[in-house]
């Protein structure tokens, strides 16, 4: 990922004042009154992984993260017996309702990208969850409403070999990857497996934005039910290393989440360069004292 000639100290003053108008209507969609981030939220997180994660390299500055998982939602053709409307692929199930809503905030702020809405309702999303750092954000993103390739994003059974790869070929590291995983930390399964019943969390504090995940996915506590692509990746030789060394770790893998999510959000995007730092524009989260404590000064997530 080429370096941005923007300004990385999380200023934003030439962004729009608009964004401050939508961050603050879509914290109030994503958290809950037990002060946790909700369904909305996870739904949200899931959501721009799912319009950016499509893209590997062989796509160039094209496709990844264009709005098109939300721009298709009115196509009803399909290419190859794949269904061009992307949310009535399978692997993006569960993902309409949250679509819908970002659509009439949209509506709502014409001026904006569905592209732009997307990554940035994802940090809203973060930074709602207690613990949730304020993600480096960028706005500039053109909405295309081409369906996305087919086949780019996980499979939930794949072995962990198939998994990197295709992690590979996105251009993320074994600890990119190890560390994209922590936002399963406040995820649920949605849909009624044999495996794994609806609702089911991945670690036991859904609510709020740890590294429990990483000890609960090897060892689970009793409700708690892992991806099995999760637990292949925590026992792959490389990526199993990385994800190891997030157990008790908040500040490192708050880090390294944060370098490998900017990542993702810039996927094939073309000319990074002209994008406006918006970070400003998201709210800053409330950390957890116990994990302020153990961190290194200068790596404590604010």
């Amino acid at each position: 990922m080429p370096a941005l000639a923007v300004r990385k100290d999380g200023g934003g003053g030439s962004c729009p004042a608009v964004w401050t108008t939508i961050a603050a209507k879509l914290k109030g969609m994503y958290l809950g009154s037990d002060g946790q981030c909700n369904d909305d939220a996870r739904a949200a997180i899931r959501l721009a992984f799912h319009d950016c994660g499509t893209w590997d390299s062989s796509q160039g500055a094209t496709g990844g993260c264009d709005g098109s998982l939300v721009n298709t939602i009115n196509l009803a053709t399909s290419t190859n017996g794949i269904p061009d409307r992307e949310l009535s692929r399978g692997e993006n199930g569960f993902l309409t309702d949250i679509s819908l809503k970002l659509i009439n905030v949209k509506n709502a702020n014409p001026s904006v990208t569905m592209a732009d809405l997307i990554s940035f309702s994802a940090a809203v999303a973060i930074v709602t969850c207690p613990s949730g750092p304020q993600m480096q954000t960028f706005v500039g993103r053109k909405d295309s409403f081409t369906p996305a390739k087919p086949g780019g994003l996980p499979d939930v059974h794949a072995s962990a070999d198939n998994l990197f790869a295709l992690f590979q070929a996105k251009g993320f590291s074994a600890k990119d990857l190890a560390a994209l995983l922590g936002a399963h930390s406040t995820s649920k399964g949605f849909g009624q497996t044999a495996d794994m019943p609806s609702g089911t969390p991945q670690d036991g504090t859904p609510g709020v934005w740890d590294v429990k995940y990483y000890q609960d996915t090897l060892t689970p506590p009793a409700g708690v039910v892992p991806f099995p692509s999760d637990r292949n990746l925590a026992a792959h030789p490389v990526v199993g290393k990385e994800f190891s060394g997030f157990i008790d770790r908040q500040s490192k893998w708050t880090g390294d989440f944060k370098n490998a999510m900017l990542k993702m959000t810039l996927l094939g995007v073309p000319n990074p360069n002209s994008l406006i730092d918006c970070t400003n524009a998201v709210p800053r989260g409330t950390s957890n004292k116990r994990d302020m404590r153990a961190g290194p000064i200068n790596d404590r997530v604010r």
